[in-house]
């Protein structure tokens, strides 16, 4: 998603009837990642669909909190989307990050009923990410947003 290569996401974007989206978020980078919320907010209230949202610490966690709401909430969401925003650093950290976070949502996609949409932000500085949050590569909290919903008219025709 780092290209404008899909300039086709914002056409043709569905409204489901009572869909409802849980966003699980991270404390960490909170300036890039409050906005990325808000750019997905955004989407949603456009198209009517409701939400909530979780905070974790950090983007390893987010998996979990996704596993936690699907098992015990009495309010099940038609889709989670996780954002968060992981800074390439000066050790091997990032690389541990991103992959364990990544292989978290792949895992949770595979297991769930509802897709869970990766809106993470794994960017080599903080430039990168003010690119991705309105700059020249789009606004990736919005595009997360849209795929969920097209996941979710999707899902719904699937099932």
């Amino acid at each position: 998603m780092a290209t404008k290569g899909n300039t086709t996401l914002h056409k043709g974007i569905p409204q489901p009837k009572d869909a409802f989206v849980v966003i699980v978020k991270t404390e960490w980078n909170a300036a890039i990642v409050n906005k990325l919320e808000a750019g997905a907010k955004k989407i949603f209230k456009e198209a009517g669909i409701r939400t909530s949202s979780i905070t974790v610490p950090g983007a390893v966690e987010i998996p979990f909190a996704v596993k936690q709401h699907y098992a015990y909430s009495k309010q099940m969401p038609d889709a989670y989307i996780t954002l968060g925003t992981v800074i390439q650093g000066d050790t091997p950290h990032f690389d541990y990050v991103c992959k364990l976070v990544t292989d978290g949502v792949l895992q949770l996609n595979l297991m769930l009923d509802v897709p869970v949409i990766f809106g993470v932000l794994t960017v080599n500085d903080e430039q990168q990410a003010m690119e991705r949050i309105g700059g020249k590569h789009g606004h990736k909290g919005e595009e997360a947003a849209i795929t969920a919903i097209k996941m979710i008219v999707l899902n719904r025709k699937l099932q």
